[in-house]
């Protein structure tokens, strides 16, 4: 993390919301989402607020090495955003807790404020990680009696 790392930093993101990214489209394999209209899916919202979290981030990591992974999200939905629409996502990082790092967020689609709440990410460090996530993977091919 560099030094640069402190409460205050501010980030905007604007980002027109495709066909790609509504209800339908965020399991396609669930019927019932299937018979939903054609609006921003609050799961495509959580990772268009975290996307604008990480872009934030970026010139205070010493990126790739570092990278954030979100822990922890509370955020309304408050109105539907159809697609065409561009979507601003505001993000305001809080505070820096050694590694944890909290968030403010808020996005708005040009008529009406969509989303506000607060946001938790943490540091790591991507190669330690990395090796985590493959011990696991290997850990369950193995499974409980095949030792």
């Amino acid at each position: 993390m560099k030094p640069s790392l402190k409460a205050g930093i501010e980030f905007e993101f604007t980002y027109r919301v495709p066909e790609s990214k509504t209800v339908p489209a965020l399991y396609p394999e669930a019927e019932e989402f299937q018979l939903m209209p054609q609006v921003l899916a609050t799961g495509f919202l959580v990772g268009l607020l975290e996307w604008a979290c990480v872009k934030a981030l970026h010139p205070h990591l010493d990126w790739p090495d570092e990278q954030t992974l979100g822990t922890h999200i509370n955020i309304s939905h408050e109105a539907p955003t159809p697609p065409g629409f561009e979507v601003k996502a505001r993000v305001k990082l809080t505070e820096v807790d050694g590694r944890r790092l909290f968030f403010y967020v808020e996005a708005d689609d040009g008529k009406d404020i969509i989303s506000r709440g607060t946001h938790e990410r943490y540091v790591v460090d991507k190669a330690r990680f990395v090796e985590k996530v493959n011990e696991k993977r290997a850990g369950s091919l193995q499974g409980p009696g095949r030792a």
